[in-house]
């Protein structure tokens, strides 16, 4: 069994904080992942069928989300069933263990595939995984489970729980609750016409896909093994362990919670025990905080900030990068929550280097923490519309990238860079691409790139994924995240990106 401590203290000295080469750079040989990979078959988001396929995000937008009443039907439809009306999993792990969070996993691509030898190596002997958000994109088929899921995970010989994100929401969580929760569908509901934004809502909304069984159990038998076997109870769910409690909870496609799951987690969040919340969407992300209301008044956030609730974490997906902000949420007592992202494990990358200076929550951009650098954020997409475009101009070196955001962030360089004199061309390279703002306002942040991102997926390292690994004593709780470039290298030696202790006593 691998000593994560050891593995930790190697990674640290090969991470892109150290070197080019730490970042996957120089990739003069391709991991063994490409091995692993079943086709060269993947889904674009540069198809206008994918993004039809996807519409009911632009329809949850324009007409209201219905993702609360349809999670009443399945809760209701699950308590029906008799499971445990309290949604709480059984968990026999002791006083230590550990698990791994993986976030936005299932695009089925290289990039996928790529944070599975990684994950394999740092999860041996982890008592179990989740997936926070998207296990399957684009619309979380129940019939794209098998090279999405269950192919990438079938050596992982611990149980895997999920929290469904948005893209698991465009099937009317079918899927999901078939592949983690063994529900039947739901029974179809049919109503009129109405004109009302309900109604047009209807008319347009992407029903949900019929599953083959057929299909989906030749695809459970990749993890048949008893020691993988999951049985979770719903779409959110409470795991309590004698030192922690982990909160999953259902964030629908908008973000919001409704009345019966805030109720819920109001409940659960009361065990005086230490806890981390686990959720589809992050409440500090890029340096804004966004945390998901609750129906009845309130967000998230407001239980999480409660000192009656003990809560020491809460790690979000839905933004495919790694964040850290450290947030003091009681200047009393200078009690610290650490507020995640972790949507890295699979899906294409957002870029880091559109994120300004943080000092959103009173972090320090000194104490902020992402992955991957907006250097090589930048470089990345320097080097990839350099390329589409056919404007050399726009190609910016690791070094030069990492010094160009590190003077417009007003941060030390987060590694050592050689001597880097920055030119006139380098800075209007930085502002086509979002790194730095126009004199004038030009859409490349917030809108344009927030695009650019997601129509620009690649095949070929580095791919900057991440997963983070999490492990726990009486006395402490441990988060790592280490990265996945795609390079060997960097299978090997998984590096380490960032590391948290944080006391429970």
């Amino acid at each position: 069994m691998v000593d994560v401590g050891q593995a930790a203290e190697r990674g640290r000295e090969v991470s892109s904080r150290v070197s080019e080469e730490g970042a996957g750079w120089d990739c003069v040989e391709i991991g063994a992942f490409k091995e692993l990979r079943p086709n060269r078959e993947s889904f674009s988001w540069l198809n206008p069928r994918t993004l039809w396929r996807s519409r009911n995000e632009i329809l949850a937008g324009l007409f209201g989300d219905p993702s609360g009443q349809v999670r009443a039907r399945w809760v209701g439809s699950q308590r029906d069933r008799g499971v445990d009306p309290s949604f709480r999993i059984p968990s026999d792990a002791g006083e230590e263990f550990s698990f791994l969070v993986l976030g936005d996993t299932g695009e089925g691509d290289a990039s996928q595939y790529a944070v599975v030898p990684g994950m394999l190596k740092i999860g041996e002997g982890t008592d179990f995984a989740v997936i926070a958000s998207d296990v399957i994109y684009p619309t979380g088929s129940g019939n794209e489970y098998e090279d999405k899921f269950f192919r990438p995970y079938q050596d992982y010989r611990a149980p895997i729980y999920a929290i469904p994100g948005n893209h698991d929401w465009y099937d009317g969580l079918g899927g999901f609750m078939r592949v983690f929760c063994d529900a039947p569908a739901l029974k179809a509901q049919r109503e009129g016409f109405k004109l009302s934004p309900s109604g047009l809502r209807g008319l347009l909304w992407r029903k949900p896909e019929r599953i083959d069984e057929a299909r989906l159990a030749r695809a459970r038998e990749r993890r048949a093994l008893p020691e993988q076997q999951a049985a979770q109870p719903g779409p959110y769910w409470a795991m309590e362990t004698p030192g922690l409690v982990i909160v999953g909870v259902d964030t629908g496609i908008g973000g919001g919670i409704d009345r019966e799951q805030a109720n819920w987690l109001r409940e659960v969040s009361l065990d005086p025990r230490p806890k981390v919340l686990i959720t589809g969407k992050p409440i500090y992300t890029r340096n804004e905080y966004k945390p998901s209301k609750l129906e009845g008044g309130g967000t998230i956030d407001d239980i999480v900030r409660d000192p009656r609730h003990n809560y020491v974490a809460a790690i979000g997906g839905d933004v495919h990068n790694y964040q850290r902000f450290p947030v003091k949420v009681d200047d009393r007592t200078c009690r610290t929550v650490q507020y995640i992202v972790a949507g890295g494990s699979g899906a294409f990358t957002h870029a880091t280097h559109t994120i300004p200076r943080v000092t959103v929550g009173g972090v320090h951009e000194d104490d902020y923490k992402c992955y991957p650098l907006r250097g090589d954020s930048l470089s990345f997409y320097s080097k990839l519309y350099s390329r589409r475009l056919r404007m050399r101009w726009l190609y910016l070196t690791p070094d030069e990238a990492l010094c160009l955001m590190s003077q417009h962030v007003g941060n030390t360089p987060p590694r050592p860079i050689g001597g880097v004199r920055i030119t006139r061309r380098m800075r209007w390279a930085a502002r086509v691409l979002g790194g730095w703002p126009l004199p004038f306002r030009l859409p490349v942040d917030r809108v344009f790139h927030r695009y650019l991102s997601e129509l620009s997926d690649w095949d070929d390292p580095p791919f900057f994924k991440s997963f983070l690994h999490v492990s726990v004593t009486p006395e402490t709780l441990r988060i790592r995240c280490f990265a996945a470039t795609g390079c060997l290298p960097q299978e090997i030696e998984p590096p380490l990106e960032d590391e948290v202790c944080i006391p429970l006593a």
